[in-house]
């Protein structure tokens, strides 16, 4: 197992919220993936992961053959937007269109937004969810089922927890993940190109995204590429366009492209959920009605520990029907991590985070303009405002998640769909308990 000298990282390590003590030798396995605490193998993987090889592809294209030209492609994260429309001081699609039009300025040739996406990775996990929940009875890790969309939740799980918790976790790959296979499958074929023509960058608000990018899982080594090719935080993004010296005002405001063409949806949207991609909301309610034909309107969240510890419970003539938990941040992640090894968790489904706030205070875009780790938290504020204005849309009524369905994965329930949409986690802790150094 890597291990990292923390001493010759306390720059990056002295506001950890872990709380290493400066000389110790951390194990990798302990540690999460802020790029404080990382191996020199994923050190490597994260120097692909900036600006520099953005910057260093589009100069590529300008001097080489045309026949060598990669075709880029940016999908941008919903929760990415409204750092830009705060930034640029506009509304949210103006600021979606504004920083579409910076990108083609640069020379990306597509713009998208995740949004398509995040809803297959919704749709397949309510119907993994009433699947665990069927089976509750004669298998023990079908319940709790955790969320999977959160990259920091997935390594601490398979570095440190392992397999308390890596059968739990469901199987549905992140929204990031699952638009890296739209565009290198689908969108290639449409567009008549191999899948390493493309490269693919995504504009995300958390750098954990970047790890994500590069598991193995997500990687073609027949065509030698990855599904994305690149994550870019939003305020590497805003740092780029301020070294570029560029004019919000002078931008053009340019439309979205859409992954179906002209048949695609042009209106921006959200789904239900505080900030981050509303699995909880999504699939209690689908569970309700599935499974106890009950049908949610409103979900009310009962506060637990703090704001970022709270409970939603289904109930019928006195009885618990549902009972499910949003925990964000490492250290109610700790609190949940202690109740499982008790086995008194009473949730079926725990949608984990490990940014307290959820994603919209992912560090690539809320931390202070002091740095040091510290969440800026007017932006926040702002942020989620920003957010909430947005329409709710159920993904069970896009019409262009069940035209790919049946045009790019044969049907909802085919091969290719589990193929293309899930993944699986796997236990890497090799035994290691959690160092008693790490405080939480």
């Amino acid at each position: 197992m890597s291990e990292v000298n923390i001493a010759k990282r306390k720059d990056k390590c002295e506001n950890c919220t872990k709380q290493v003590n400066e000389g110790s030798q951390l194990l990798l396995s302990a540690c999460l993936s802020c790029d404080g605490c990382l191996s020199d193998e994923d050190t490597l993987k994260i120097s692909q992961q900036g600006l520099e090889e953005v910057e260093r592809v589009l100069a590529l294209n300008k001097k080489c053959d045309a026949s060598k030209h990669k075709v880029l492609v940016a999908s941008v994260c919903p929760q990415s937007l409204p750092f830009f429309a705060v930034k640029f001081g506009v509304d949210i699609t103006e600021a979606a269109h504004k920083l579409c039009g910076f990108l083609k300025h640069i020379g990306v040739q597509y713009v998208f937004d995740t949004t398509l996406a995040a809803g297959f990775s919704i749709l397949e996990s309510q119907k993994e969810f009433i699947q665990r929940y069927r089976r509750r009875h004669h298998d023990s890790h079908a319940l709790p089922m955790f969320t999977s969309s959160c990259p920091g939740w997935i390594r601490y799980s398979e570095r440190v927890l392992g397999s308390l918790v890596t059968p739990h976790i469901c199987t549905a790959r992140s929204p990031q993940q699952i638009m890296g296979c739209l565009v290198k499958d689908y969108f290639s074929k449409q567009q008549k190109l191999s899948p390493e023509k493309l490269y693919h960058v995504v504009v995300a608000p958390c750098f954990d995204k970047k790890l994500e990018a590069v598991r193995e899982e997500f990687y073609n080594s027949m065509l030698e590429t990855r599904d994305v090719d690149c994550v870019l935080t939003s305020g590497q993004i805003y740092y780029l366009m301020e070294q570029r010296k560029v004019s919000v005002e002078e931008l053009d405001s340019v439309p979205l492209d859409q992954v179906l063409g002209d048949g695609g949806d042009v209106a921006l949207v959200r789904h239900d959920g505080r900030g981050s991609e509303g699995f909880l909301e999504h699939v209690f309610k689908h569970a309700a009605k599935e499974l106890f034909g009950v049908d949610v309107q409103e979900i009310t969240y009962k506060t637990l520990r703090n704001r970022d510890f709270q409970e939603v419970t289904l109930e019928r003539d006195g009885e618990t029907l549902l009972q499910f938990a949003a925990v964000y941040g490492f250290r109610n992640i700790q609190t949940l991590v202690h109740r499982m090894r008790k086995g008194r968790v009473p949730y079926q489904l725990v949608e984990v985070l490990s940014c307290p706030g959820g994603c919209l205070s992912g560090r690539g875009q809320a931390e202070s303009e002091g740095g040091a780790g510290r969440l800026d938290k007017a932006l926040v504020n702002q942020m989620e405002e920003i957010y909430s204005s947005l329409p709710v849309r159920l993904p069970e009524f896009n019409p262009a998640l069940h035209t790919l369905y049946q045009e790019w994965l044969e049907g909802q329930d085919s091969s290719q769909a589990r193929k293309l949409l899930h993944t699986e986690y796997r236990d890497q802790s090799h035994g290691h308990a959690q160092p008693p150094h790490m405080q939480w």
